[in-house]
């Protein structure tokens, strides 16, 4: 048999993010990792219909949540009753889940280093708490990319100007969990443009050099 590479999408969408009394429009980047047959998808944030749509008739493994911020998980319910796919998250958002989502628990929990697989293709479960407590990335070597929710950007590190999220915290995540990923890693993250572990590295150095 020939081994064959999973295909990465992305399906913006929009909509808004609302935490601490206040609410910000927000575009969100839900990632479609996989081939013709099935899908892991990354994110199920605003638009059902959208993501349901990009998917087709391919068969969803899991919807992942990298944290539960509402506008990360809004769609997640919608779209998991849809497609019969499981909810996941890590366990430590369970409060933050229940603030959007009362009714319905997730359907599993995650933790650090649990792996996943779609469409010949593992996923590694890397926990980096700082924007959420929570908060997850998944790294696929065999892809040379890692999904990064809102952990890391183009241009640095995630909010953390609100409730349930801590500076400190997320540098140490992403010292310790991300920059010790190859330097040519693709970073794809919950909103914006892709980049690179190395393109982010030289600036996040200054504030792990500052003892975070």
């Amino acid at each position: 048999m020939t081994a064959h590479r999973a295909g990465i999408e992305r399906v913006v969408t929009s909509g808004t993010f609302s935490l601490d009394g206040g609410t910000w429009d927000v575009d969100n980047n839900v990632w479609l990792i996989g081939d013709a047959d099935e899908v892991i998808v990354i994110d199920a944030a605003h638009d059902e219909e959208k993501i349901a749509a990009a998917v087709g008739t391919r068969r969803v493994v899991a919807i992942v949540c990298t944290h539960a911020h509402n506008d990360h998980i809004n769609a997640a319910p919608a779209l998991a009753q849809r497609t019969g796919a499981p909810v996941l998250l890590h366990l430590d958002d369970r409060l933050l889940w229940r603030q959007t989502h009362h009714d319905r628990a997730p359907d599993g929990y995650l933790s650090h280093h649990r792996r996943i697989s779609a469409a010949g293709t593992e996923f590694t479960i890397l926990h980096t708490p700082g924007h959420a407590p929570g908060a997850i990335c998944l790294y696929a070597p065999e892809l040379g990319t890692v999904f990064t929710g809102d952990t890391l950007f183009h241009g640095g590190p995630g909010a953390t100007g609100r409730s349930y999220s801590d500076f400190p915290t997320i540098i140490r995540s992403i010292r310790d969990q991300l920059l010790t990923l190859p330097p040519e890693t693709v970073v794809h993250p919950g909103h914006g443009a892709s980049t690179t572990i190395g393109t982010e590295a030289t600036d996040l150095q200054k504030w792990i050099d500052r003892g975070y």
